[in-house]
């Protein structure tokens, strides 16, 4: 591919579709390299858009007005940036051969809900995963809660960043699941799937990259695992590398490998799995960078962002760990617009210490409004950093 200007008829215009703190760092990467960049969300002034050459706010699942900004714009590479996304019109734009879609439309359609991948990954590909099942009805929750065996966990089956999710360790809490996964999920929809708990010892992310190779075949890599620690099914922090067997982590990048080749396509994946000793579980994949690959931009010569860039443009990628990091996240504390942030000097006093203050436009109680990264001789030491960086950051009305 040719990378020619922005803003001329030499240019290659890329659409992201979600315009959050992780399309902004892609978004950043792909100026870098003079691509044209168009961002698109379902509201104004989002992250991406302060560093894109245009956007467009509009209900991405209306496949109408996304079928007409995307003819408007006429991109070469539509990005997903998040799962509510009318992905059917992603589907006719790749067959009609107007745009690649990342990684493929059939990645994006099974990976935008629980359902779909799950049973790509444990019914067709064979993966272990957790016992799982799929509820339409607050009484098909509470039946499969038992069938399953208490406790389990709840999640609306399109959703992101923990939102509906619950842990449900009593049959007489299975209604309040079912009211708060409807209340979280990216759009209206009835399905939750209820998941058993596994005896885990910890979760990593796996950023598994399909990249071109100098003879045009596609190549599979893996960054080092990623250990992070969530609460709610949000991410409050991460580092790398994640401690590990050598038998785990090669059954990790075999799970990784065969998930990411199966959906197809090209760029970064976020494989998420449950790992105790030498045994390993596959959790979720996202097809896109990860919020806990955050930490890349301290502890990577390619952040997961750089990574995603090259290898959506056929370009080379190195996946190799520079230093030892981690990553905090900032969160807002508050409901407000147009937020200040106070710290930032004695934040960015701790040894080794970045931030990264995304620009959002609202702030909410567990908004990310920014993430704090840190490097160290080891994983403790980086996480300690990183945590005190954040947690000098003051989030204020202005």
């Amino acid at each position: 591919m040719k990378l020619g200007t922005p803003l001329s008829d030499s240019a290659v215009r890329v659409m992201l579709l979600g315009a959050g703190e992780l399309g902004k760092e892609v978004a950043i990467e792909l100026q870098r390299l003079g691509v044209e960049v168009i961002a698109v969300d379902r509201y104004p002034n989002a992250p991406a858009m302060q560093v894109a050459h245009r956007s467009h706010v509009i209900p991405m699942t209306d496949p109408q007005v996304l079928n007409g900004v995307i003819m408007a714009e006429a991109p070469h590479i539509i990005v997903p940036e998040i799962e509510a996304i009318a992905t059917d019109v992603l589907a006719r734009i790749e067959e009609a051969g107007l745009a690649t879609v990342i990684p493929t439309a059939r990645a994006t359609q099974l990976t935008m809900n629980r359902e779909g991948i799950r049973r790509l990954a444990a019914e067709e590909l064979g993966l272990p995963t957790s016992p799982y099942a799929f509820a339409s009805s607050a009484e098909d929750l509470a039946e499969a809660a038992d069938r399953i065996g208490l406790p389990v966990f709840v999640k609306p089956v399109m959703s992101s960043s923990g939102k509906g999710q619950s842990f449900v360790e009593n049959a007489d809490e299975t209604a309040d699941a079912w009211a708060y996964a409807q209340s979280g999920g990216r759009v209206e929809t009835a399905a939750v799937i209820v998941e058993g708990r596994i005896d885990f010892e910890f979760e990593i992310t796996l950023l598994t990259v399909r990249s071109k190779a100098a003879d045009g075949s596609i190549r599979t890599d893996f960054c080092a695992p990623i250990g992070h620690r969530q609460v709610k099914g949000d991410y409050v922090e991460s580092w790398q590398p994640q401690a590990m067997t050598a038998t785990a982590l090669a059954a990790a990048q075999d799970i990784a490998g065969k998930v990411t080749g199966a959906l197809g396509g090209l760029g970064v994946f976020g494989v998420e799995l449950f790992v105790k000793g030498d045994e390993v579980w596959f959790s979720e994949v996202s097809p896109r960078p990860h919020d806990t690959g955050l930490v890349t931009l301290a502890t990577q010569t390619m952040s997961e962002f750089a990574l995603h860039t090259r290898a959506i443009l056929g370009l080379p990628v190195d996946v190799s760990q520079r230093d030892v990091g981690a990553s905090a996240v900032i969160y807002g504390g508050m409901e407000a617009q147009g937020v200040a942030f106070e710290g930032v000097a004695e934040a960015l006093a701790v040894p080794t210490a970045d931030l990264r203050l995304f620009g959002k436009p609202e702030a909410f109680e567990r908004r990310r409004m920014g993430v704090a990264t840190a490097r160290g001789d080891t994983t403790d030491q980086a996480r300690e950093r990183a945590r005190e960086a954040a947690g000098r950051i003051r989030v204020v009305t202005s």
